[in-house]
């Protein structure tokens, strides 16, 4: 009888230690009933920065024919759209120690707005540089959301579910930027006189009289500025959303942080110091194989429109492939994930570079269902740990972008040489995310065997 008590007593301790104890990451919800409101807006600003990268990656093939340039110069779009990323992270990370997260946001969708209004003027100008500033004031705003966005995501919940949650919003990412791939095809690509073919395959743009030219430049320019200017006031009516809504202030105010001590602490970090590394080859993968699919599908004979329908098939891969691995991270570690993904888009990238052609395509298409969790796994590995210096460990995140911007301009240029032993440069040139996909990775394996 007394063993019968005892048993029942330690039973009874038993649950309630466990009524005590947190509950697991398996049954933590990814996002409680009190910031959901806050997690909705910010997600829609994630919707937004993907919207104005997928509806500027086919603007390197669209300016290229209208401003008859090369594929090198015409690359620097991606220049000046990601080089304004690098340019203001660090600033946004200082402007979060003495302001809170919605304040920040709102300078950074001022920002936004405002390099989409500027397409405006470069229209009226028809000047290839004007446009280029656009993108680069553009990005100022956008390297202001993301340096905010993604640490204020991850602080609205537990730390255990703080991946699965970032995940969960940069999830929203591909449907922003699937409506920008939708625009870019059907109200810019396909409205491009500039664009249309002779029966044999060549631009007739090229052949015309200067003066005919100068009446398509112009009219084709305004055809790139509208969606644009469009763009910048749906930022504005958000913007005056997220004005009038409360936003949790989470990140702690430091007028007195030493930024020297700080950036101290980050370089001794292993695993941010990698994931920052591995975030720049990340990013010129994804900008590479999305910049230039549209000269890979041109090279085998489709239309700058036709080759958009792929890109679109692409970041519906991307977005199944975010939603499934979001899944899959519950039942397998998100730095083995990241290397058996890695190890896909490696997989992709020889098909795209030996095999070609149509198979070819496919493969690069099949690339973005592996590129899919990239971003957000190695932006939560890499912050990990951080705490108070997680703003700061963001920004250089976001300065790891400028991977979009150095890349593209060094595949453009392997475009531009034609055919390189025996191969279409085209081909060849894909060569570059393969080596991105290595590198992510090694980091992924080793992120797994040092915290197993």
């Amino acid at each position: 009888m007394s063993n019968i008590t005892v048993d029942n007593i330690d039973l009874q301790k038993k649950a309630e230690q466990n009524q005590n104890e947190a509950p697991s990451s398996d049954n933590q919800k990814v996002v409680e009933k009190k910031y959901l409101i806050p997690f909705v807006l910010i997600t829609s600003i994630f919707a937004l920065w993907g919207f104005a990268n997928d509806i500027t990656n086919p603007m390197v093939s669209a300016f290229k024919t209208v401003m008859e340039i090369s594929n090198f110069k015409a690359s620097f779009v991606q220049f000046a759209f990601y080089g304004g990323y690098f340019t203001m992270a660090l600033p946004a990370a200082i402007l979060i120690k003495k302001y809170s997260y919605k304040k920040v946001i709102l300078f950074g969708m001022a920002l936004y707005a405002t390099g989409t209004l500027l397409f405006y003027p470069a229209a009226q100008f028809q000047m290839f540089g004007f446009f280029l500033a656009s993108y680069y004031i553009l990005t100022f705003g956008l390297a202001f959301l993301e340096t905010t966005s993604n640490p204020l995501i991850l602080s609205l919940g537990s730390k255990e579910t703080s991946t699965r949650r970032l995940n969960l919003a940069q999830s929203f990412n591909p449907i922003g930027s699937l409506t920008g791939m939708f625009v870019a095809q059907q109200l810019i690509l396909s409205k491009l006189n500039s664009a249309e073919q002779a029966a044999d395959g060549s631009l007739i743009y090229t052949t015309l009289p200067e003066a005919e030219k100068a009446i398509i430049r112009a009219n084709d320019l305004m055809v790139i500025r509208d969606p644009y200017v469009v763009l910048g006031l749906v930022v504005i009516a958000i913007a005056v959303v997220i004005a009038a809504t409360k936003i949790p202030s989470t990140n702690k105010k430091d007028d007195n942080f030493n930024l020297g001590e700080t950036l101290q602490r980050l370089l001794q970090n292993v695993t941010y110091r990698e994931g920052v590394i591995t975030q720049i080859f990340y990013i010129g993968a994804q900008i590479m194989c999305w910049t230039f699919v549209m000269q890979y599908a041109e090279n085998i004979g489709y239309t700058k429109a036709e080759a958009q329908s792929f890109n679109i098939i692409a970041m519906v891969l991307f977005l199944t492939g975010r939603f499934t691995a979001t899944f899959l991270m519950r039942f397998v570690k998100a730095s083995m994930l990241l290397a058996i993904f890695a190890l896909g888009g490696i997989g992709m990238m020889t098909v795209v570079i030996f095999v070609g052609g149509e198979i070819g395509l496919y493969a690069l298409i099949g690339t973005s269902l592996f590129m899919s969790l990239m971003f957000p796994t190695i932006y939560g590995i890499a912050l990990e740990g951080l705490d108070n210096d997680a703003e700061f460990g963001a920004a250089g995140l976001v300065m790891a972008i400028v991977g979009g911007a150095l890349m593209p301009p060094l595949q453009g240029a392997i475009i531009d040489s034609g055919e390189i032993m025996g191969m279409p440069a085209v081909n060849v040139s894909f060569g570059l995310p393969l080596i991105c996909f290595c590198v992510i990775a090694v980091f992924g394996y080793r992120r797994f065997k040092t915290t197993k």
